[in-house]
């Protein structure tokens, strides 16, 4: 499991340590301390290298996927939610250097700033120990949280791959009904059922567009561990 000591010992020769100092700089940092550098470059690099790692290994792995579905699963893992929970489980944020002010508002624990950290950090693992090794690091990172790209599709829309797997396999679309609400007025919750010929599932949401997106979610997860997928 890769964690900051771990990552560390790939940049401890050459430009390493310094490209890891600049990665773990925030710029708020670099303000107060009126220094010429901040991780803001690295993780502009950081991205791009994400991007083209991510994109090769989903057109390998899933040969028969189309581009727009490449793209969906590519976007997912690099969203700001994702990155930021990768950093979160290799404890970056804790060796962050970040400014006065913006440590007492949280920013170590916000998602935007964990996440151009992870960039950061990658940028600086691409520069100082060259790509293959880079490549190997983000897919052992990537593989262990998020082993199944293709699942995050469900995250970003479960409706319509719900309607899509469906269509594909009956050419027939799921029936939604919302079959309880409860709570007060200010503050509902309710329960909608799906229903996929004799399949039925169960959501429940704030509202009906999230509990629909709930019981999609549900019914498209039991569909795939049955083996009734793209």
């Amino acid at each position: 499991m890769y964690d900051f000591n771990t990552l560390r010992q790939y940049l401890s020769e050459g430009r390493g340590p310094e490209l890891l100092k600049e990665a773990f700089t925030h710029r708020s940092f670099a303000v107060e301390n009126t220094l010429s550098y901040d991780n803001q470059r690295l993780e502009f690099l950081g991205d791009a290298v994400l991007e083209t790692i991510l994109s090769e290994h989903l057109f390998t792995l899933y040969p028969g996927s189309p581009e727009g579905d490449l793209t969906k699963m590519r976007s997912a893992l690099v969203c700001e939610s994702a990155l930021a929970k990768l950093a979160r489980q290799l404890d970056l944020g804790s060796y962050l250097r970040i400014g006065n002010g913006e440590a007492e508002s949280g920013g170590t624990r916000r998602d935007s700033t964990l996440a151009d950290l992870f960039e950061a950090v990658i940028g600086a693992l691409f520069l100082g120990a060259g790509f293959e090794i880079c490549r190997e690091v983000v897919l052992d990172i990537f593989a262990r949280e998020f082993p199944e790209p293709q699942k995050m599709l469900i995250e970003i829309n479960p409706k319509g791959q719900l309607q899509e797997l469906s269509q594909h396999y009956w050419n027939c679309t799921p029936d939604y009904r919302i079959f309880h609400q409860k709570g007060p007025q200010h503050d509902p919750l309710y329960q909608v059922e799906v229903t996929l010929r004799h399949w039925v599932a169960y959501g429940s949401g704030k509202n009906r567009k999230l509990a629909e997106f709930d019981a999609a979610k549900n019914l498209y997860n039991h569909l795939y561990k049955a083996g009734i997928r793209f």
